[in-house]
């Protein structure tokens, strides 16, 4: 799914673009655990979260996470952005709730991430 198309969806507002609009996503993970999100996130995967703190930025340079989408309308401290910009992190804000962006992006044909073992 392309990313213009996600913004539309989920009514997002643009704090750190990053990349083109016209950027595919192909999976989402929505989590608030960050060491689950280390544990089973990809590249090319789209974090929603509700967690707005710089750790959450860190994680996603971790595991090659390029988009950040908080929801709830909970705007991040300059500090989250400045970290985002500074390591080429996209970051967004959506109204909607973690259950309601996830609803949208699944019906709309966004997959979620394929859930790996861990040993």
């Amino acid at each position: 799914m392309k990313l213009a198309e996600i913004i539309s969806l989920l009514r997002l507002e643009s704090l750190v673009a990053i990349d083109d609009v016209d950027c595919q996503i192909e999976t989402v993970c929505g989590c608030d655990l960050m060491s689950d999100v280390l544990a089973f996130s990809q590249e090319k995967t789209m974090l929603l979260s509700g967690l707005t703190n710089p750790h959450v930025v860190r994680t996603c340079e971790m595991t090659d996470i390029k988009h950040i989408i908080f929801v709830r309308g909970k705007r991040p401290p300059q500090e989250t952005i400045d970290l985002a910009q500074e390591r080429g992190i996209n970051l967004y804000l959506s109204p909607l709730s973690m259950f309601e962006s996830c609803g949208r992006l699944y019906k709309a044909g966004l997959d979620s991430e394929p859930m790996r073992r861990i040993v």
